[in-house]
């Protein structure tokens, strides 16, 4: 089996509001693959910008890490992805990385969040859940 490192963000605005991505049908968090020579949390940053546009990130403290395993071109692949607590200041413009087939990003509220997470893969809602950066209702 192919192991893959991946690092990604839960990314707060200043309203505590989560960015969430919405690709291929399903909620999710903005994450990629680690390229050679990068550190994990340089990963997490450059991955969370390339996705949403997003220019500022501050990159706070490890929230963990997830596993999950999927078939790809006929091949078993075990990610290993490590997740960080990220602020995203101001007011900036979100762009949506069209070529990774991402249609489009929120800033998801508690009030919203519960919904997102019915829409998304368990190993997603079990971060934003362990995380408590923002409670579910």
């Amino acid at each position: 089996m192919k192991k893959i490192i991946a690092a990604g963000g839960l990314v707060l605005n200043e309203n505590a509001e989560l960015l969430m991505i919405y690709r291929r049908g399903t909620w999710d968090l903005p994450k990629g693959k680690l390229d050679e020579g990068e550190t994990i949390a340089a990963c997490a940053v450059r991955e969370v910008q390339e996705e949403t546009g997003l220019k500022q990130v501050i990159l706070g403290e490890g929230l963990g890490i997830t596993i999950h395993t999927y078939t790809a071109y006929g091949e078993e692949i075990l990610k290993e992805t490590h997740w960080y607590k990220m602020e995203a200041p101001g007011s900036q413009v979100l762009v949506p990385q069209t070529e990774e087939d991402i249609e489009k990003i929120e800033w998801v509220n508690k009030t919203d969040l519960n919904s997102r997470l019915q829409n998304t893969y368990p190993n997603i809602a079990d971060i934003v859940t362990r995380s408590g950066l923002i409670a579910a209702q």
